[in-house]
């Protein structure tokens, strides 16, 4: 399970026989929540507010590689690392 992004503790990851549609895993602690890419929204899990905002805001900033790294390892290459939020 490929980590594209880490920051304030949330590992942002992205699986390899992931299905549609495109989104990602966060994980903070021991809860995870599953983020759809396009639009940005919550698909199923939980993390607390701080935390999905946090994502949901990340996501925002980095849609566009969200979207490459979704295709990427639907091409079975590697995803390529996201610059956490600042």
């Amino acid at each position: 399970m490929p980590e594209v992004s880490r920051f304030f503790g949330i590992l942002i990851r992205m699986y390899f026989d992931e299905h549609d549609p495109p989104h990602f895993h966060a994980i903070y602690g021991d809860m995870e929540a599953q983020i759809a890419i396009e639009p940005i929204h919550l698909l199923r899990g939980a993390l607390p507010t701080r935390a999905i905002s946090m994502v949901i805001e990340w996501a925002a900033l980095h849609q566009v590689e969200l979207m490459n790294n979704w295709q990427r390892l639907r091409a079975d290459q590697p995803p390529i690392r996201i610059p956490p939020l600042g």
